[in-house]
């Protein structure tokens, strides 16, 4: 998909609160160094390590951001769906953040990306600029800090019970389109972990299982879990 596709500069308008703050040339700074990128479903978009992308807003879809340790286990730090920001992945604009992380594509995602080097000259001349992508980082760490605090201190059959909550929400249905893999990389453990409990909530009429997919048959019972 080409920028031609999108008005770059009424998408940062609509977007981000402090474009009316901005005088003309950094308004047209800002344009011209933010560009349009499309990504198929699973496709990796960004790690630390490598390139510094940038400040990416989601304008359809979605995409994961998580942690990664040596053995290959993903932890899903949040993700983030149409209209949301993330900072992290210009995180190399902050020294404070030391940590590798990682940014995926969950399905068909089109993301507005404005690169790291312009972020950093804008912070620097505009106060609201700089308050606006501080606060959007502090709301980040929020979501990071309330994903370490399930994996360190809930029972996992609470979290895969709120998961699967959420997930009924978010779809509108409930028949979740997803697997035991996916779902384990989201829930930050392995996937014979995610079967066994998925079948054991089976076996308890909460949900039916089926290829590629998870229905939920008792909401209510399955919110249960959650008190």
């Amino acid at each position: 998909m080409s920028n031609d596709s999108y008005d770059i500069a009424k998408t940062l308008e609509d977007n981000y609160p402090f474009w009316d703050y901005l005088d003309n040339s950094q308004k047209t700074d800002l344009v011209s160094c933010s560009h349009i990128r499309r990504y198929s479903p699973v496709s990796f978009i960004h790690s630390r390590t490598e390139e510094c992308l940038g400040v990416i807003l989601v304008l359809t879809g979605q995409i994961r951001t998580y942690i990664q340790s040596e053995e290959g286990r993903e932890v899903t730090l949040f993700r983030l769906g149409t209209e949301e920001v993330c900072t992290l992945s210009a995180s190399c604009m902050m020294q404070e953040i030391t940590f590798d992380i990682f940014i995926e594509s969950m399905e068909e995602s089109t993301l507005l990306i404005t690169t790291a080097a312009c972020v950093h000259r804008l912070m620097e001349k505009n106060i609201h600029a700089e308050n606006y992508i501080y606060r959007q980082t502090a709301e980040r760490f929020s979501d990071v800090m309330w994903s370490m605090g399930q994996l360190l201190f809930s029972s996992f059959d609470k979290r895969l019970a709120a998961y699967l909550a959420d997930e009924q929400v978010k779809s509108h249905s409930s028949t979740i389109s997803t697997t035991h893999e996916q779902i384990a990389k989201n829930l930050g453990t392995a996937r014979e972990v995610v079967s066994r409990m998925l079948k054991y909530f089976e076996k308890e009429g909460l949900v039916s299982l089926g290829r590629g997919t998870v229905t939920i048959k008792d909401s209510q019972k399955l919110r249960g879990l959650l008190s």
